[in-house]
Parts: structure tokens; sequence; C-alpha cells
């Protein structure tokens, strides 16, 4: 690639019927800590459910070349919503990875509040998730976006780590939660 030709990102859903689950899965397992199941990986992309709420970040070359590499996932956020307990519409964010050399520029939280926008169009009550009890930098994080520790979840990880379980309530009267936002624009 020449020097004219500069890297740009774009964001997009999850396509089904491309390798994005391919390059999901190794995006998991090059960079979580908690390991996931190949299987389990693949029966979750099979659910309705996350084919619609899967987000990645792809690092994509400008007026590439057909001799230029495809486009590469350096990111990707899965969650899923629905009715919690018969009572509560409830987003939650099952993971968020991305490459170690693209961190630190923004695109975890653009890729958490892209989800976040998409889950509060559909209706969604509270947005949980669940990290490390000990991750301070993912705690933080979420803190800053607005998230609050529940609970601890003692041995919940296939580690037998324990997680604290971060919420973010959502006021449904305010007024930033009624606008059918786009969150890829």
């Amino acid at each position: 690639m020449t020097e004219q030709c500069k890297q740009a990102v774009a964001f997009r859903p999850y396509d089904a019927d491309s390798e994005d689950l391919n390059q999901i899965i190794n995006l998991v397992e090059s960079e979580l800590s908690e390991p996931y199941i190949i299987v389990e990986l693949s029966l979750l992309f099979n659910q309705r459910i996350y084919k619609d709420s899967a987000h990645f970040f792809f690092e994509e070359a400008v007026g590439a070349h057909h001799a230029d590499p495809p486009p590469r996932a350096i990111g990707a956020i899965v969650c899923k919503q629905d009715v919690h307990r018969g009572k509560l519409n409830r987003g939650y964010i099952a993971m968020l990875t991305i490459k170690k050399e693209a961190r630190m520029k923004g695109i975890a939280r653009r890729l958490v509040q892209m989800a976040m926008q998409r889950m509060i169009a559909d209706g969604a009550q509270e947005i949980v998730l669940e990290t490390e009890f000990d991750n301070r930098a993912a705690l933080a994080f979420y803190q800053k976006l607005g998230f609050i520790r529940e609970k601890r979840l003692y041995a919940f990880y296939l580690n037998h780590k324990d997680a604290f379980r971060l919420v973010y309530p959502i006021d449904s009267h305010a007024p930033e939660h009624q606008d059918d936002h786009d969150p890829y624009t």
C-alpha cells in the first residue's frame, strides 16, 4: 500500500453470509482472557438475536487496489436484547474485543456506544454486562460510560474468577432516548 493510500475504518453490523464468524473467533481466541469454546460461539451466532446485534470495526484501505490485502476485523462487540424474567426489556453485552495494536484509539468506546444506542432505540430499559472483578481498566472504562456495579458474581468464569455485573439503567423519559438515531452514521 502506498503512503497516499491511508488506512480508514468502517463500522458495520454482523453479516452471517460472510467470513465474520471466523473473524470474531480469531479475535476472541487472540484477545480475550475467557476461554470461549468455538462451538458455543458458533451457536450464539446461529441464534437470531445475535445475528442482528453483533457490530464490527474493520480496518480498510481507502482507494485500495485488488492487490491490497482484504479488510481485517480489529474489533467486535456481541450483544443481545430480550425480556428478562417476563418484565424488563434488557440489553446484554456478551463480549467486547479489540486487537491489542488497535486499543486506546476510541474503538471500544464507539462500539459500546453504537450497541447501546441500538438497544435503547429497540426499547431496552437497562443494559448489563459482566467483567472480571480485578480488571480495573474495564471497570473504569464502563463506569465512564455510565455503568454501575450491581453485584459480585463468585466463580463466574470458567477459570473460577469472580466477576462484577455492571448495569446501565435507562431513563425512558430522557429525550436523548426518544430519537431513532442510526448508530452507523
